[in-house]
């Protein structure tokens, strides 16, 4: 992650960019600390572990990074659609990459030392995907292109601005003298066949299908990504138009399924008005059939906040129920059945966000098996807003001198994610001006 370079006029340009107070007397970068969890996820193996009720916001991480295991490997296409899947296994090359030794330049494939005799070629001989001429002998030249196979017993090429025919012969007109092998690119210079290039886990991007193609893959062995529903619970949501008459609009049916994606979700989940009716609720969990079902609203103990009841309808097994994290802290984590999981986030939009950065993306990169991500940490250039007991996830910009508070970020605010450019993660008590703090990617959107 790389900061914007956001510099005093941008930040000039929003008034709510104020540092935030900080506690008097608060310890330097205090550890985070929650209350009772669900159960101990730091027992080691054989202890029984406690049943306890919520967890810091790290226990949470590791509860949902260590709740599934990697899906199976499947073949795709080594086109887009294997873009952001994990490796399930090494690339390596099918061919010598170059196959052939080829041209590095438009110009003039030479044998020996010059000047040279310019030997007449048909039209294919010498261009990039034409037949490889014969062997050239001592003393003379042809054409060549970029890319074109190298006629046998070629020793170099002489680049087209460094050479001169006259009367069917070419000289050097360059400033240095022709070296032997110049502007050749032989045959395996890259990779060699079954030659291991990447690793497996290594995330498909651009350039690693660019690498497939050329190294002569037309698949690509990956692990499955997760799919993934989404469930937008409440009465209150609208879809359209302004907000009134006691409704308000839904934010996070749009902001929700690109954002999960960048998690490591398949695609993007198409979100499932469920309305706050507990047989409702428990129908569309019971019929689901993605690996995630991703839930906003309804994990309080509100009069129509029903996942609770529903999770017991269904028998599932709770891993999280609370975290110790502002905003968000009435987030969960069950296991429905076997190889099904469903996350619960809070129905505010930026307390949404937060259990979606503390729960989601650590459960949805492992079931994708993508590399955990490395934290990522800078200094605060103010003190950041926190909380005297629990973490806070709180937006930022990250201009050259460190983390900026954006402002706007109360549960229910989506002001200042919409500038972020990081989550700082700011621990009980506060971050002073200076003290370096950890900061989550903020997923892009296209």
């Amino acid at each position: 992650m790389t900061g914007s370079g956001a510099g005093p006029d941008l930040l000039a340009a929003y008034p709510f960019l104020q540092p935030a107070p900080r506690r008097p007397g608060s310890a330097d970068s205090p550890a985070l600390t929650g209350g009772d969890v669900p159960y101990d996820v730091d027992a080691e193996e054989g202890q029984e572990r406690q049943p306890v009720r919520e967890l810091s916001w790290n226990q949470a991480r590791r509860a949902a990074a260590r709740a599934a295991v990697p899906l199976p490997p499947v073949t795709v296409a080594a086109d887009a659609t294997a873009l952001g899947a994990a490796l399930a296994e090494p690339l390596t090359a099918a061919t010598d990459l170059p196959a052939f030794d080829t041209s590095a330049m438009d110009g003039w494939a030479v044998s020996g030392p010059g000047p040279w005799r310019l030997l007449a070629t048909d039209a294919a001989t010498g261009l990039a995907g034409g037949a490889c001429a014969a062997a050239l002998p001592d003393g003379c030249a042809v054409r060549i292109a970029t890319g074109a196979p190298l006629p046998p017993d070629a020793t170099a090429v002489l680049r087209r601005e460094d050479g001169e025919v006259t009367d069917g012969q070419l000289r050097e007109t360059g400033a240095e003298p022709l070296a032997t092998g110049r502007d050749i690119r032989p045959r395996g210079q890259e990779c060699r066949r079954g030659e291991t290039l990447l690793p497996a886990g290594t995330v498909v991007t651009p350039a690693v299908l660019g690498l497939a193609a050329a190294a002569g893959r037309d698949g690509l062995t990956v692990r499955r990504r997760p799919s993934v529903e989404l469930f937008v619970l409440g009465d209150e949501l609208l879809t359209s138009g302004v907000p009134s008459g006691g409704r308000i609009r839904d934010a996070l049916g749009p902001l929700l399924p690109s954002w999960l994606r960048g998690y490591g979700a398949a695609g993007d989940a198409e979100p499932h008005r469920i309305p706050d009716d507990l047989g409702a609720l428990t129908t569309a969990l019971r019929g689901c059939t993605a690996d995630v079902v991703v839930t906003t609203g309804g994990t309080a103990a509100g009069p129509v906040d029903h996942l609770h009841d529903a999770l017991r309808e269904l028998d599932a097994e709770l891993l999280v129920d609370g975290v110790a994290v502002r905003p968000g802290h009435p987030m969960l984590l069950a296991r429905l059945a076997p190889g099904r999981w469903i996350v619960g986030l809070p129905g505010n939009p930026l307390a949404a966000v937060a259990g979606a950065a503390t729960l989601a993306e650590p459960l949805l990169r492992t079931l994708a098996g993508l590399p955990a991500t490395e934290p990522y940490r800078c200094p605060a250039a103010a003190a950041l807003p926190w909380h005297p007991h629990d973490a806070r996830l709180v937006p930022v910009l990250l201009p050259e001198r460190g983390a900026v508070p954006l402002g706007f970020d109360g549960p229910a605010m989506l002001r200042g994610l919409a500038l972020a450019e990081g989550l700082a993660v700011v621990p009980p008590g506060g971050v002073a001006p200076g003290e370096v703090v950890e900061i989550l990617e903020v997923p892009g959107g296209c």
